[in-house]
């Protein structure tokens, strides 16, 4: 305390920058304003700095795959002595490319940090005759190393381009700094608007706020700390409180809203002494040292992994292997979503969730998935390639996962960050979606919602939510057309070519090329993960890629959904033959598909009835029931041309009945229809069995449609 009140004092005395220098420092900051299609990545590349190291300086960031456009970030570089003297500054090196030109580079790629002038003083190319063939510029940005006399925890100087509409008064109360302060060390800065660069003190390593401040103002500040200090612990308290309260009331049936306030014996369920393994079915609230001991107190050879939002780690805890999140205390608005997530929606393909802790940081427990990410069995070293048929058993594991936060549950879940690293592959390579820190909740029904705070990852993000913010269910889907795109490829989502950002594409837009052409079928060959050398059926792949396509449309309403994508997912993984993928592409099908409309198609011979199970519908009893009997007065509704589905119930349980030339697929609906058994066949098949069997002569009842007819014959 005694070295920051010192530094703050000190800061009192501060002159004028000098515009000559004798040597430079370690560390200054570059103030970046983040324009619109940037991201992490590009900033890192313009000042060759690594991304780590941009995070370690901005806490704000909580993903460091999505940063808010319009809003500013820290970069730290050197603060160099340059020109023999003549001024304090850091030469950045930028590759040329085609097009640009110094406004670009010195407006929008480096952010105002420079200048055209700048540009041009420093580089012997004239602005006409910019090389385009990866020719390096010098782009220089001029930096303040602050006072010798403070010490550099505290003397971090910021260079902050002001943008039209900023003055230096607005930027001091915007960093909470004296304006006379500011003034002084911006002696020729015009105090009005404009654009220009001026330097303000920043935040040193340690955290301490640099500002100008009297021995009143250093009684105000501790004072303030105090009271500062007393209300976050009052807040910890209470939210832990209430953090327990509401996942106890939600296991016990209350309400969402309904708090109560906890006894001892109502926080805790499941963390007594008597506990001899881990509780799966409710949230286990751990111990700090419960949790360190099993981590060897988060040694660095415990940990498995690191995210947007913290540092996963292995542990074995009471007999059983574990995988441990540990997140900062800022992170709290994830920490709960994820909490109440997967506190309530259990599912054969969601990472189940084992329990929490609240002291000193935040941490969520998971069960521990032993073969790591999809992204790492794609694209890491040292593994075996993925077959296609584990590829395609993948996708679907995936979207069984989704459809179920989709339609199986109240409120709606909205993942919002679907990419490989968040896909988990279990010994058996099944799948597992993790991850739910940004999930959105909505109400059944609702088509879209605007947010006010961009997150996801870059490349998974589809326009209407880049450009507006509106968040739906297609959200998901456009990230899972992604996916299926690495899954055919193994290549990222943002595929880089040559030596600059600007040379980036999407790999959306890289499929879109392919498939375009008139026959894709070579093509597409040539963007096939090349270490399946030539074993995977290219008919399949290409199948994939349409239904990637179907899911990346640049129009919500025109994307399937997930309950779609698993169906044609589920028959592209047993026959190929079932799904013709021009009709499914290709035709008007699809658009009543997609946009929720009802068609009825011509019945097709089907000669199997095969019941699937690991949908989360796993009750012996229900599928014995299921098995033995045949719908009637259903609600018909196309899916994929020749695939038809039905919706029926048996007892309580919604059941979706799917049929193709060969199958009926019977799978978990969302929703329950009341009908009757005109006529049932009767069968002693177990579930799972498959048998060739005799299927009445039926109505089917198409809502709010006449009533047709029509045979299912062997």
């Amino acid at each position: 305390m005694m070295k920051l009140l010192i530094g703050i004092f000190l800061i009192g005395i501060f002159s004028a920058a000098d515009g000559r220098c004798s040597r430079g420092c370690d560390l200054a900051y570059a103030s970046y304003y983040v324009w619109r299609d940037s991201n992490l990545t590009f900033i890192s590349d313009m000042l060759q700095t690594p991304i780590p190291t941009i995070l370690d300086h901005n806490r704000q960031i909580a993903n460091q795959d999505s940063v808010l456009a319009d809003t500013r970030i820290n970069v730290p570089f050197t603060c160099d002595c340059l020109r023999g003297g003549e001024f304090l500054g850091h030469d950045f090196t930028y590759r040329t490319s085609p097009g640009v030109t110094y406004e670009l580079i010195a407006g929008t790629y480096y952010a105002n940090l420079t200048t055209v002038d700048w540009l041009q003083r420093n580089n012997m190319y004239p602005a006409w005759n910019i090389p385009d063939t990866g020719v390096a510029l010098n782009v220089t940005v001029n930096c303040s190393c602050g006072d010798k006399n403070v010490s550099p925890d505290y003397g971090l100087f910021v260079t902050y381009p002001l943008r039209i509409g900023e003055s230096l008064e607005s930027v001091a109360a915007a960093n909470n700094l004296s304006a006379d302060l500011v003034r002084r060390y911006n002696p020729t800065a015009n105090s009005s608007s404009g654009s220009r660069l001026v330097f303000i003190p920043g935040r040193g390593l340690s955290g301490g706020a640099i500002a100008g401040i009297s021995v009143a103002g250093i009684a105000v500040v501790l004072l303030f700390a105090g009271c500062l200090y007393v209300g976050l612990q009052r807040k910890k308290k209470q939210e832990k409180i209430q953090l327990l309260s509401t996942v106890h009331d939600q296991q016990v049936g209350h309400a969402p809203g309904d708090i109560k306030a906890p006894n001892s014996a109502g926080t805790r369920d499941g963390a007594s002494p008597g506990l001899t393994g881990i509780t799966v079915d409710k949230s286990v609230e751990f111990s700090y040292e419960e949790l360190a001991s099993a981590t060897d107190n988060f040694s660095i050879a415990n940990k498995i992994g690191e995210g947007g939002f913290g540092a996963v780690y292995y542990a074995e805890l009471r007999g059983e292997k574990a995988a441990i999140k540990k997140m900062d205390m800022q992170a709290s608005k994830e920490f709960l979503a994820e909490l109440k997530v997967l506190t309530n929606v259990h599912h054969l393909n969601l990472v189940r969730l084992i329990g929490y802790c609240v002291e000193g940081s935040l941490f969520l427990v998971y069960e521990y998935i032993e073969n790591g990410n999809l992204s790492q069995h794609l694209r890491g070293s040292g593994r075996e390639p993925l077959p296609w048929s584990t590829r395609v058993q993948i996708a679907l594991d995936s979207a069984r996962g989704l459809e179920y936060i989709h339609e199986h549950t109240v409120p709606v879940y909205i993942h919002r960050d679907i990419k490989p690293a968040n896909i988990l592959i279990d010994n058996n390579f099944h799948a597992k979606v993790a991850d739910f820190g940004l999930t959105k909740l909505t109400e059944v029904g609702s088509t879209s919602l605007p947010t006010g705070r961009l997150v996801g990852t870059f490349g998974y993000m589809p326009p209407e939510y880049a450009q507006y913010g509106d968040v739906s269910p297609k959200v998901d889907v456009y990230a899972f057309g992604v996916v299926l795109y690495e899954l055919i490829s193994a290549k990222e989502a943002i595929v880089k070519g040559g030596n600059s950002a600007a040379d980036s594409k999407g790999l959306v837009a890289l499929f879109e090329e392919v498939l375009s052409e008139p026959d894709p079928t070579e093509e597409l060959k040539k963007v096939v993960d090349p270490r399946l050398g030539d074993k995977y059926p290219l008919d399949s792949v290409q199948k994939m890629a349409m239904l990637a396509r179907a899911c990346t449309h640049e129009n919500p309403q025109l994307r399937p959904t997930m309950r779609s994508i698993v169906v044609a997912l589920m028959t592209l993984s047993s026959t190929t033959e079932d799904w013709d993928v021009g009709s499914f592409y290709g035709n008007h099908g699809l658009l009543n598909l997609m946009s929720g409309s009802k068609e009825e198609e011509n019945p097709n011979l089907v000669k199997e009835i095969k019941l699937i199970t690991g949908y989360g519908f796993d009750d012996p009893n229900l599928l014995q029931q299921a098995s033995s009997v045949h719908p009637s007065l259903l609600r018909g509704y196309m899916v994929a041309p020749p695939l038809n589905g039905w919706r029926m119930s048996i007892g309580d349980a919604a059941l979706d009945l799917f049929i193709t030339k060969e199958h009926y697929f019977l799978y978990p609906g969302g929703e329950e229809v009341v009908g009757t058994n005109d006529n049932s066949g009767k069968s002693t098949d177990t579930p799972g069995d498959t048998a060739t069997r005799t299927v009445p002569k039926q109505r089917i009842h198409s809502e709010n449609e006449r009533f047709v007819e029509g045979n299912r014959r062997n």
